[in-house]
């Protein structure tokens, strides 16, 4: 006898084919069985509803939360059983002490740095250990590069020696043995972006020797953005390493309508045998670390580097003209509008009044000037500051999101007043706009580039797909009801029309509740 049978859904089984009706049988962890007349302890009447695998988000900056609110509502309760951490180049492993104490503070605006959190890691395969201690979804981990550059060159932007590479390359190798799936890159962050294009080439031959991918957050989203794919597309040629495009979107003005001009680039690239896969979310705006508009050169040393630069007359009038008018390599090559800009997440009580408004809407409020409001909070907050950026267009989104290389990554950050709603709307959103209100995939498709599309490029050969022995992560949701409830005035709001999520066959969402049980466990590749 089955643990569970869900009895009557229409399933969307993940390979994008026509949905089909039958009964399925949970047990042990597993999809035992799919058919009619099956018995179990329990019977879920799923009539109406569709059965999916659970979603895959490939692009998480849950790193630190999935260990600090361990229930994860915002990721459970959109049908999340599946996420991808270490993205953008930075994250906490591998580290040493002095790198780690650095990125707590760096990161803080994406991640927090909890008061009286046990770092009781400090390689890949001991933070995946920490995961396996009990969360509610399933992890796979992206080595960073940042990070490694600051363990092997610091903070300096110059290239690295023969000897730095080789400390690289050999704690990567480490990390991808310890169960990383793969490298990221956030090459408009430092330290990463001091990376040349050899260096990561040399990196990514690594990677792909260890059966992984790279997923790069690329050199700009603005001025400059196909060129930037182009020399991702380039490293991925050269390393003969597998490459995910992450967040791949065209942003601000100068990429208004340009999202064809990228696909050719990746058709053309795919046609000469490339492998190529991306993911995107399903808003406009993006989001970061306010300190992120910095340019390069203002950051170099570190953070308390940065802070110093800051206060110095001279230089801060440098860094606003390169941000204000030539456009700084933080901000993508493009001069920034204050306006676009809006303050989400401060750390100082006395900063509150600025959230939820531009930096140019609190500057004249405040009788200041923007660029001057700008520099003073990254001073006050000591750079632990996150932001939107409204900088996104719906023809771009619309156009990634139809190709066959997508799948779906919420790229959401969990702290802050107000966080992007992305964090806990992505998946249902798809649904309920882009096939729903707009048609713009079937819901068989849509499905697909959420769960097995995702599953092909982790390489996951038992999650992904509602088939007879693979894990039991499967969501259950009304295709008619299916939304994102979460606003950007209210981010933080449970998704509607999804009654039950299923995460290693445990149930984390009963009947639209959520049970606090934590069955989820690290992944590890296998190179």
């Amino acid at each position: 006898m089955d643990d569970v049978v869900l009895r009557g859904p229409l399933i969307a089984d993940g390979t994008g084919a026509s949905a089909y009706r039958a009964d399925v049988g949970i047990k042990d962890g597993v999809i035992s069985s799919i058919g009619e007349s099956i018995s179990a302890t329990r019977s879920i009447d799923a009539d109406g509803l569709v059965l999916a695998p659970g979603f895959i988000d490939m692009h998480s900056h849950s790193d630190l939360r999935i260990l600090a609110e361990p229930d994860h509502l915002a990721k459970v309760s959109q049908g999340v059983t599946t996420e991808v951490l270490g993205q953008d180049g930075l994250s906490y492993a591998p580290v040493n002490d002095e790198v780690l104490a650095t990125l707590r503070g760096q990161l803080a605006g994406w991640n927090d740095d909890p008061p009286g959190f046990d770092w009781n890691w400090r390689s890949v395969g001991q933070y995946l250990d920490r995961l396996d201690q009990g969360i509610a979804v399933n992890a796979a981990y992206l080595v960073p590069q940042g990070t490694l550059r600051m363990l092997a060159v610091g903070w300096e932007d110059r290239p690295a020696t023969d000897a730095e590479m080789l400390v690289m390359k050999n704690k990567l190798a480490k990390s991808l043995v310890e169960g990383a799936f793969g490298m990221s890159s956030g090459l408009t962050y430092t330290p990463g972006m001091y990376a040349d294009t050899s260096e990561l080439v040399q990196l990514c031959e690594v990677v792909g020797n260890y059966g992984g991918f790279y997923s790069p957050h690329h050199r700009s989203y603005g001025a400059g953005a196909l060129e930037a794919y182009a020399e991702m597309v380039d490293v991925s040629k050269r390393s003969g390493c597998p490459l995910h495009l992450a967040h791949a979107t065209m942003n601000f003005p100068v990429n208004k309508g340009k999202a064809p001009e990228l696909l050719a680039l990746l058709d053309d690239a795919i046609a000469g045998g490339a492998d190529i896969s991306l993911d995107t979310y399903p808003y406009l705006p993006g989001a970061t670390y306010l300190s992120a508009l910095l340019p390069s050169w203002a950051t170099e040393g570190g953070p308390d580097s940065a802070l110093a630069r800051l206060s110095d007359v001279d230089t801060r009038e440098r860094i606003r003209e390169e941000i204000e008018e030539t456009g700084s390599d933080g901000c993508h090559g493009v001069p920034v509008d204050w306006d676009s800009i809006e303050i989400n997440g401060v750390r100082n009580d006395r900063n509150a009044h600025l959230v939820g408004a531009s930096v140019y809407a609190s500057a004249l409020r405040l009788g200041r000037a923007p660029a001057d409001l700008y520099f003073d909070v990254l001073v006050d907050e000591r750079m632990g500051t996150s932001c939107l950026m409204h900088v996104g267009h719906e023809e771009n989104v619309q156009a990634i999101m139809k190709h066959p290389a997508h799948t779906g990554g919420s790229d959401g950050l969990l702290v802050g007043d107000r966080p992007h709603p992305r964090a806990w709307g992505t998946f249902p959103r798809y649904f309920a706009r882009y096939v729903r209100e707009l048609g713009v995939l079937s819901l068989e498709e849509c499905v697909e580039h959420l769960t097995g599309r995702a599953a092909k490029r982790l390489r996951l050969t038992d999650r992904g797909l509602v088939r007879e022995g693979y894990a039991a992560d499967l969501v259950l949701f009304d295709a008619s009801t299916i939304a994102d409830t979460a606003t950007f005035d209210e981010p933080r709001q449970q998704a509607a029309g999804i009654p039950y999520v299923f995460c290693n066959g445990v149930t984390v969402i009963d009947d639209g509740t959520a049970t606090g049980s934590l069955p989820g466990h690290s992944l590890r590749s296998r190179p």
